[in-house]
Parts: structure tokens; sequence; C-alpha cells
């Protein structure tokens, strides 16, 4: 039983999107339960290597823009899909639709100083607000929630680790908000592991438990959570 199976917002799926060919990109391992480490900003190097693939990818390079989803499509998922949607195969989805969209309008981006990704965010959210109206579904955030984050988005611009940075923290907030509707025990399980970061032995030692049983008691805490995640419901 794994610990690390729950609020898993660093794994990134393999697929890619149509027209860019199988393998187009091979995540970085990412720790399953690092809510907000992010890498460092972008400086101007990289921003200007940027440019030019955006450059290429608007001209129908396709394996230019296939970089440029390499580079940022991970943490499209797991800092604005995943904890916005709950749900790894909704966001899996969410990805692919905004893949698509990518492909489809590329063209109407402009840069700006701070790179792409911002825009790509923008595609995202819309994605995952499109989802959560359809689905009428309360999971992390709800439609909303979304439409206030467009709003700020397409208000100002910053950098992507910045935004990274703000998705996740948001993301842990309303996790925080939840963790008073289920058992106390639990909530101190996932505060420990999981906002926390704490490691496993080190947090088993806390609860006073060994490693295997504080394993079940966080694998039982995800799943409360999960539970009042998704319909408010007290799990104790």
């Amino acid at each position: 039983m794994s610990s690390s199976a729950s609020l898993d917002f660093g794994h990134c799926p393999t697929f890619g999107p149509p027209g860019l060919g199988a393998g187009w990109w091979r995540p970085r391992p990412s720790p399953a339960l690092h809510l907000c480490k992010v890498s460092r900003v972008d400086d101007s190097a990289e921003l200007s290597a940027e440019r030019a693939l955006v450059e290429r990818a608007q001209a129908g390079d396709r394996e230019a823009l296939g970089a440029i989803l390499r580079k940022h499509g991970p943490r499209l998922y797991r800092s604005v899909l995943l904890p916005r949607l709950g749900s790894a195969a909704t966001a899996e989805e969410a990805l692919s639709r905004t893949y698509l969209k990518v492909l489809e309008r590329f063209g109407q981006f402009t840069w700006q100083a701070v790179g792409v990704y911002p825009w790509l965010r923008v595609v995202a959210l819309r994605t995952a607000l499109d989802i959560l109206r359809a689905r009428k579904r309360e999971l992390l955030f709800e439609p909303e929630d979304i439409e206030r984050e467009l709003d700020a988005a397409e208000r100002g611009a910053r950098e992507a680790d910045a935004l990274e940075r703000h998705d996740l923290s948001c993301a842990r907030e309303r996790v925080r908000e939840r963790l008073s509707e289920i058992n106390p025990r639990y909530a101190d399980a996932i505060r420990l592991r999981v906002l926390e970061e704490r490691p496993r032995d080190e947090a088993a030692a806390t609860l006073g438990v060994s490693v295997v049983t504080f394993d079940v008691v966080l694998h039982r805490a995800m799943a409360a959570l999960r539970k009042a995640l998704s319909d408010g419901g007290d799990e104790s």
C-alpha cells in the first residue's frame, strides 16, 4: 500500500497531442507528495530560446511546438489541471483537450516578455472550466473559482515559476480548508506528510505509530479527504 498514491501533484501522464508523434515528451520524475517544488525562474537566454521555438511553431514546425509542450505540459498537468479537477483521469483528459486547443490556436498567440506559459495556462484553465461546468462536480475548485482565476490571468502576466507557485499554493490551501471535515488523526497524517512534506519515518514517529501503520492511516486519510472534496461528506 503506497503512501504516495493520493494527492499526487507531481505525476504527469506520458501521452501527447495528435499529430506530434508517439513519445514526443518524457516528463522528468517528480516526488509524488511535493506540492510546491518549482524550478528556477527562466533567464533571458531561456526566454530567447523559447521565443525562437514559438516563431518556428507559428511557422508550422510541429517539432518546435512539441518542444514547447514538452517543457510546459507537465507543469500544466500538475499545478493547473490536477489540483482543480481532482482526478488523474479527468486531468489527463483535460490536458489532451488543452493540447488540441493549443494546436488549433497557437497562431493567435502574441509573444510576451514572460514567455508562452501564461497563455498556455489560460488555455488550460478554460479547459478545466468547461469540464467543471459540464460535469457539475465540486472537487478542489468550483467553476466560479476558475472564472476569477481567468479574469486575473487576462489582466496581468507573471513568469511561469511564479504562476506555478501560485497554483500549487492555492491547491494546498484548498486541502487545508477541508482537513477540518475529516477525522483529526487523518488530518494530522495529511498535514505531516503532504503539506509539511515530512519523511515517512518522522511523520510516523510524530503520530506515535510504526511506518507501516502510518501508511495505512495515510491511505485512509486520503480516502476521507477525497470524499470531503467530492461531496462535502464527513468521514470519521
